[in-house]
């Protein structure tokens, strides 16, 4: 097993993208940490996975909390003693709306979330990282990350800053033996693209099903990347076969190619 006997924390664990990426680090030995808001997500997955013979905890934990972040991260190392590997996976799609109207509090939450909660949990498990001069850490970006999305300018300006602040880390932790790594999912089948999907399209008077059918044609395969697909990309990036590989930003996008809509 690629990830045997190493701890790893996965925020966002109660998504679907975090659900597949907890599942696939349980199924490949690893002890899994899940953190996010709510309780029954959670519950959920920590009891699938240790009805498959795997290992999981649950921490309710607000990223946005500085004193939550802290206390996590505290309560993994005080449990198990070390921390190998974490995947940044908590986010949220934000407003659908043109920057001309952007109302600021949920411009600024999606900033909060997505990218300065990325930041303290980076800050707070580079800590003991350091220490034992070892680590993997996986930062959730976006195709959102690599180019500008019309009525998405806060999810987007958060998710470049996401690869701007992994090249970052990867060249300060190097000398450390941590790798710092991205990956960049174009949309994901799941709670989160059927959500953004539906606000973009009642804020552009068409059927939710255009939108999806907008995206999709712009992608060679012609369809949405499973969350397993992501989560195969993270167990690559968290385990030795990526042992070469930091500050890359690995883009998972079903050969998305043209201009969004």
């Amino acid at each position: 097993m690629r990830l045997e006997n190493r701890v790893a924390i996965i925020t966002g664990g109660g998504s679907d993208i975090g659900r597949a990426i907890s599942g696939a680090f349980a199924a490949e030995g690893a002890v899994v940490v899940v953190a996010a808001r709510t309780a029954a997500p959670l519950d959920e997955i920590t009891s699938e996975i240790k009805s498959l013979g795997g290992r999981a905890k649950a921490i309710l934990t607000d990223i946005t909390d500085e004193s939550q972040v802290v206390r996590m991260v505290a309560q993994t190392l005080e449990e198990y003693g070390q921390i190998d590997i974490l995947v940044n996976n908590s986010g949220i799609a934000g407003p659908a709306a043109n920057v001309v109207d952007m109302d600021l509090a949920k411009w600024n939450e999606v900033l909060t979330v997505n990218l300065t909660g990325t930041m303290l949990c980076s800050r707070e498990v580079l800590k003991p990282m350091i220490a034992r001069r070892s680590g993997s850490i996986i930062n959730l970006s976006s195709e959102g990350g690599r180019s500008g999305f019309p009525m998405r300018s806060p999810y987007c300006v958060s998710k470049m800053g996401v690869i701007g602040l992994s090249e970052t880390l990867a060249i300060e932790v190097g000398e450390y033996d941590i790798r710092v790594n991205c990956i960049s999912p174009a949309a994901v089948r799941g709670n989160r693209i059927i959500n953004a999907s539906k606000a973009k399209a009642e804020k552009l008077g068409v059927d939710y099903e255009e939108i999806l059918s907008r995206l999709t044609r712009n992608y060679s395969l012609k369809r949405v990347i499973e969350p397993s697909e992501v989560a195969a990309a993270a167990v690559f990036l968290a385990s030795d076969e990526s042992s070469a590989i930091t500050g890359h930003n690995l883009v998972v996008n079903c050969g998305s190619h043209l201009p969004h809509y």
